[in-house]
């Protein structure tokens, strides 16, 4: 059974693993996102996240891409309420696509309403911090979003401790929304940030933690062993920095995990997240049926102390 988590404050619930999406409308066609999509929620899990600049970063691409993949299965499947949608604003699309300034966030959102095709998004998360702009700006932003139910609820991402903070402040003092999730990188390999400088603020003031590469671009998958066929691979320039003694000690660690539960590592990269204090949800991608199902099991592994133990002294 899924035991779903409520984001922040709201009244919106989300299942304990994100589907990431960016490989839509890139590395996978709409046929096998059709699929995925249907596979991921038929299973029980319901919560989407894209961003209007995926994926700008391949050559022919202008962004908008994955949000039209979803857009179209959210047509054809009618499945739309059994989903929670969480898309992003802020990324330099280009010269005039970037920011959150109040005019630019709001018809960003009408673009990707559009390309969602429907009416309203459940998670509106800041991509990047914008310091040209005032914070102020940008909540009211977002307040007239929520107010003409285009916006059920707002996140932040990539903001520095002391940012993400002084926007908490300045939606408290003038009543303006307040972020309810935060998305950081975090993972076996890449924990240190997080737990030292964004967990106390996220916990104190009850904001959900939504991770992003939470299997550090396929490498805690056990894919990449050591530099042979990187040039080959669409993620290899993302995978090489975690080629050292600290990332196959972390590989070890869940070769060994791995096989105590019959399970494969990146399942248990993932289970690892699942049980670290403060976190909702890991953000994942999957390319194909085989992917998702690993992905998916990660919700029934049971991780004991000494599991723990054993991955957190590798990865440290």
């Amino acid at each position: 059974m899924i035991q779903n988590k409520t984001l922040g404050n709201s009244t919106i619930e989300i299942a304990p693993l994100v589907f990431g999406t960016n490989v839509f409308g890139w590395t996978t066609d709409q046929k096998m996102t059709q699929n995925l999509l249907d596979v991921f929620t038929d299973a029980g899990f319901n919560a989407l996240d894209t961003a209007d600049i995926y994926s700008k970063w391949v050559s022919g691409h202008e962004g908008g891409e994955s949000e039209i993949a979803i857009g179209k299965w959210l047509k054809e499947s009618g499945k739309r309420d059994q989903v929670i949608l969480a898309t992003k604003v802020g990324a330099e699309i280009s010269e005039t696509k970037k920011g959150l300034s109040k005019k630019y966030i709001i018809q960003a959102a009408e673009d990707s309403l559009k390309r969602l095709q429907t009416d309203y998004i459940d998670l509106y998360q800041s991509h990047y911090d914008d310091l040209n702009t005032p914070i102020e700006e940008t909540l009211e932003a977002y307040d007239t979003l929520i107010k003409a139910g285009k916006v059920r609820i707002i996140g932040a991402s990539n903001f520095t401790p002391e940012r993400l903070e002084a926007s908490l402040k300045i939606s408290a003092e003038n009543n303006l929304p307040s972020y309810q999730t935060f998305q950081p990188e975090y993972n076996l390999y890449d924990r240190q940030d997080f737990e030292t400088n964004i967990r106390r603020i996220t916990l104190k003031n009850n904001l959900s933690v939504i991770s992003y590469f939470s299997l550090a671009s396929g490498f805690l998958t056990g894919k990449y062993r050591d530099k042979t066929g990187l040039k080959d691979s669409k993620r290899g320039g993302f995978v090489e920095k975690y080629l050292d003694e600290k990332g196959f000690r972390i590989l070890k660690a869940l070769d060994q995990t791995a096989s105590k539960h019959n399970s494969v590592p990146g399942t248990i990269a993932l289970a690892w997240i699942m049980n670290q204090s403060g976190i909702t949800a890991p953000i994942v991608s999957a390319t194909n049926p085989a992917q998702l199902a690993e992905i998916l099991n990660a919700t029934s592994i049971k991780l004991d102390p000494q599991d723990l133990a054993l991955l957190d002294t590798a990865s440290l």
